[in-house]
């Protein structure tokens, strides 16, 4: 050391610039060296000489990397690999505290009391080592900083709730990869540094986090050492290391090293824990704030001024030990290990007959441990590769070529890929010391050349692995308040960002279902931010649609196009509902607002088209007293109530006020009170949403397809689901109300007393067979009894004898049921039907049958009257064709008739006439005193003919029912056509 250099030492706690100083007084001199103690971070300052001086002078020297140009005038290396005896005007030291570490310190050591510049000699590092070198170094001058920004303790924070900006740092490669798994749900993913990566490697994960593409850093304690990353926050996932012998508590320095990241320059930082880590010591807490901690007292030295005259000299040299109270001999390290492994082997041994070779297996000795494997097999490799040399003074190319190409490989997973690159380092290693291969370029550009691979595929695995691209460039853009440009293609799938984050339906967005629940909220909060200016336009495009674009599911739901955009639910009235939108809440209250508003405008004017009949009755100022009660139970059952239900409010209705209902399209059946325009299919459909949601059913029973007359009974159906699908049970099958009425006015003209049979215009109008009417009839309160007969021919239409109803049946009386004609006396007869006894009677309510073709019929089933005379036509030889009819009679539940059963079992009849409230159609049966045969003006005997001395002196005809009324009403065309034909 000459005596004009300067030798200073520059002291205090992290983030104080004090490796930015160094380098300005390095470039301030014609040449430098700089030593660093990590090759990320020599890799870092390098980059930064290299952007002020240009590449052609800069030299970058480290363990497995060497970039020197030929007019190098400035070295960036590390500790370990800085040249000494360049003679440089600048020579500087960082991190010296290091000179107390167990693994390096004897390096550090070393420097400090050996390497010098020729004008100025500088030390960095902290204020702990003051005393040290002042002993040691007695003309060393010291500079003390302090930090640009406040150090806080922040306590402990769960890494959900960590904040953006921070830095977990852990101690095991397990639990960094477990962190960052954890980030990678929560908080879209983080960045992993560790000292074990290569530069390229850990650059490219660094770019992540400085990028914002993460906002969270993993590390392990290499962030320490001088890495100049933008952190706010430090957090120790653990507070314990491996430091290459056992597990041991970090030094209060060494938190103190690492919790210094936080905050850079003149913008403050924090520093706590997380995971599994128990919150610091208070005092411990407030040391590492004021930097307060116990001075360096012994420092680790190993002899430099090493023997090889011999492997033992050589051995002894380095395990000599010093008097200095401040030295300490350090613990015996790998290279040390690994030499006297070596020379213990005998075909070692006997290579070392000079100090040429000693010194050469010294040399291999200083291979560091990359692979990390055990002492063994590293001193295996040591071994073979010293052969090589010694044999041959080069690592032979074809070997190595083999050990590289083993290596080459960029498939597996993360683990596989660290540990090829920590093999290739071995390599890279050997190809960058001087004189151990043949063509040194090649090989350090071929080693270089698989780390940059291998590294490439590394950096990608652990991004693949721990960042969810999509939802951390989501976070940058909301953190960023960048304005957001959603994309939604003809699939519905939404992309922002080129990210595809699920899909939107309607005015609701449903994520991708590959996110994870921890990813949900950052997808809703990127989609939503997005989507709003999206759902104002689809809700302006909505609002101005129309209705024929809207549909109303059988479900209650709201259908704009085939998206799903509301339902209906109940409201304070039947005719009322509300419709409540499909909307996701953060779309804004302006969408929402809108779609509900065009959502109810839809289906109140579709409530006002189909029940428009059914609502202009019930505005009519017109329709009072009693009328008015009636249509108030017409609105309330939506346009078709059961006549039983309302049979007294029926029969107290007078003429005028059946007339003003009538005028609103009412019909007064035998068994159903209606409007028929509300039998098509979309009221009807209608109907049953409404009636489903005033039931508060949760889920809709279906209605039934349009254009049936007859359906089969749904069965575990509600109550009056029937009634509101426009049609009544009857045995195992429903029949449309409507066409029951027509054919209730078929029955009425039949002797129900006598019996009768089934004709095909009653089989037409119900679309059954033969069976399936008897069961139908059974239903309605009449019993069937099964026949058979001798099937023939019809005959001609003028030799057809009148049928036996035609022949016995007077005029259509007023009763409304067959046995409402056996009226003894007045306490005894059936409930007379108004419609019955007045021009108003259900024939004429209804109006006649449209044509249409059943929907099943089979013509052979029809019965047939055999004509007289013809019973014997048939030749004997020829076989009897039988036919199947049915003889119906009125045979109301109650009067010990058999009621004929439904094929589930049940009884088939249970028509309204045989319960306990019965509609008109089907009162209690006639108690009269006769037997069931007898009939008004019948004595004991039966029928008996007319006296002589009567009037015209002309046999009387004696009815099953009473007389017609002699009024007609001209509103009922049944009524007008029964007229005629009795006049005539």
């Amino acid at each position: 050391m000459q005596p004009s250099s300067r030798v200073a030492a520059i002291l205090g706690p992290t983030n104080t610039g004090k490796t930015h100083y160094a380098i300005e007084r390095m470039l301030a001199h014609r040449t430098g060296v700089i030593g660093l103690p990590l090759r990320l971070l020599a890799r870092e300052v390098y980059d930064k000489v290299v952007a002020l001086k240009g590449p052609s002078v800069v030299a970058l020297v480290t363990g497995e990397e060497r970039i020197v140009p030929p007019r190098a005038a400035y070295w960036v290396c590390t500790v370990e690999a800085m040249p000494t005896a360049t003679g440089a005007d600048f020579l500087a030291v960082d991190e010296i505290q290091l000179c107390a570490d167990p693994e390096r310190g004897h390096v550090f050591t070393d420097r400090l009391l050996h390497a010098r510049g020729l004008h100025e000699t500088l030390f960095m590092g902290a204020s702990t080592m003051r005393n040290a070198i002042a002993d040691l170094i007695p003309r060393c001058e010291f500079m003390h900083r302090e930090r640009f920004s406040q150090l806080v303790y922040a306590g402990s924070k769960k890494l959900s709730r960590m904040p953006g900006r921070s830095a977990i740092v852990g101690f095991s490669v397990e639990n960094l990869y477990a962190t960052a798994e954890l980030l990678r749900r929560q908080k879209g993913g983080a960045a992993v540094v560790m000292g074990a990566l290569s530069p390229r490697t850990r650059n490219a994960q660094v770019e992540l986090y400085q990028n914002g593409d993460v906002d969270i850093l993993v590390a392990t304690d290499a962030i320490g050492m001088g890495l100049n990353l933008d952190i706010k926050h430090v957090a120790f996932s653990g507070l314990r290391k491996f430091d290459g012998r056992k597990m041991r508590d970090l030094w209060p320095n060494e938190l103190a090293q690492i919790a210094g990241r936080a905050g850079r320059h003149t913008q403050d930082g924090s520093f706590g824990v997380t995971g599994e880590a128990p919150p610091l010591d208070e005092g411990l807490a407030d040391a590492i704030v004021n930097h307060r901690f116990a001075p360096v007292r012994k420092l680790m030295w190993r002899n430099s001024d090493l023997e090889f005259g011999s492997a033992e000299r050589l051995v002894a040299s380095l395990e000599e030990r010093t008097d200095d109270e401040w030295l300490t001999r350090a613990r015996e390290a790998d290279d040390v290990q690994a030499l006297k492994t070596l020379i213990a082997r005998p075909e070692i041994a006997q290579r070392l007959g000079d100090a040429r070779a000693v010194r050469l297996l010294w040399d291999v000795c200083n291979i560091p441990d990359f692979r990390g494997i055990s002492h063994a097999e590293h001193a295996e490799l040591l071994g073979r590769i010293f052969e090589f040399l010694h044999e041959t003074r080069r690592v032979p190319d074809d070997w190595l070529a083999r050990q590289v190409k083993r290596i080459d490989r960029t498939e597996g997973d993360i683990d596989t890929l660290s540990k090829r690159l920590a093999y290739i380092r071995t390599w890279t290693y050997v190809a960058q010391r001087t004189g151990w291969v043949d063509d040194e370029s090649h090989w350090r550009g071929a080693t270089r050349a698989v780390e940059d691979r291998l590294s490439d595929a590394l950096h990608q695995a652990l991004t693949l692995r721990f960042v969810d691209r999509r939802t951390s460039v989501l976070l940058r853009r909301l953190k960023q308040r960048e304005s957001l440009v959603a994309e939604v293609n003809e699939n519905g799938e939404v992309s922002v960002e080129g990210q595809v984050l699920g899909r939107i339906e309607g005015f609701r967005f449903r994520m991708d279902e590959t996110a994870t629940a921890d990813e949900a909220k950052t997808l809703q909060s990127a989609a939503m931010a997005a989507l709003r200016p999206e759902f104002h336009l689809r809700a302006d495009r909505m609002y101005n649609a129309p209705d024929t674009e809207f549909d109303l599911t059988e479900q209650g739901g709201l259908m704009w196009g085939d998206m799903a955009v509301g339902k209906l639910v109940k409201g304070s009235e039947p005719l009322k509902p509300i419709a409540e939108a499909f909307v996701d809440a953060d779309a804004g209250a302006e969408v929402v607002q809108k779609v509900q508003r065009r959502l109810q405008h839809f289906i109140d004017r579709r409530i006002a088209a189909q029940f428009e009949p059914l609502l202009a009755m019930s505005r009519d100022e017109a329709v009072t007293g009693l009328a008015r009660g009636v249509a108030f139970q017409l609105l309330e059952g939506f346009g078709i109530v059961p006549r039983a239900e309302i049979a007294d409010d029926i029969k107290a209705l007078d003429q005028e006020a059946r007339g003003l209902l009538r005028k609103h399209g009412v019909r007064f059946g035998q068994y159903t009170i209606f409007l028929p325009l509300l039998l098509k299919p979309a009221p009807t459909r209608l109907r049953v949403v409404l009636w489903g949601l005033a039931q508060d059913f949760d889920t809709f029973p279906d209605s039934p397809p349009p254009g049936l007359v007859t359906i089969p009974v749904v069965e575990g159906a509600p109550a009056g689901h029937a009634t509101m699908t426009g049609y009544r049970e009857a045995g195992a099958r429903a029949i449309r109300v409507d066409m029951l009425e027509r054919l209730a006015d078929m029955l009425r003209n039949e002797n129900s007393r006598a019996g009768f049979e089934a004709n095909p215009d009653m089989l037409s109008i119900s679309g059954l067979t033969l069976e399936q009417f008897a069961d139908l009839m059974g239903g309605l309160g009449y019993k069937g009894e099964r026949a058979e007969r001798p099937k023939v021919k019809a005959a001609p239409a003028a030799a057809a004898p009148p049928k036996a109803s035609e022949a016995t049946a007077p005029e259509a009386t007023e009763a409304t049921t067959p046995e409402a004609t056996d009226t003894t006396t007045p306490e005894t007869a059936a409930p007379e039907a108004p419609e019955a006894t007045t021009p108003e009677a259900p024939a004429g309510d209804v109006e006649p049958a449209a044509t249409f073709a059943p929907e099943t019929m089979d013509e052979d089933l029809v019965g047939v009257d055999v004509p007289t005379g013809l019973e014997n036509a048939q030749t004997p030889e020829a076989p009897v064709e039988m036919e199947v009819y049915y003889t119906f009679t009125w045979a109301p539940r109650g009067r010990g008739n058999a009621r004929p059963r439904r094929a589930d079992g049940g009884q088939a009849g249970r028509a309204e006439g045989g319960q306990g409230k019965r509609n008109e159609g089907g009162g209690k049966r006639p108690a009269g005193k006769g037997a069931p045969g007898k009939h008004r003006g019948q004595g004991k005997g039966g029928n008996r003919p007319q006296r002589p001395d009567k009037a015209d002196n002309k046999p009387k005809t004696y009815s099953a029912r009473p007389e017609k009324s002699a009024k007609v009403d001209p509103d009922n065309p049944f009524a007008v056509l029964a007229a005629l034909k009795d006049k005539s």
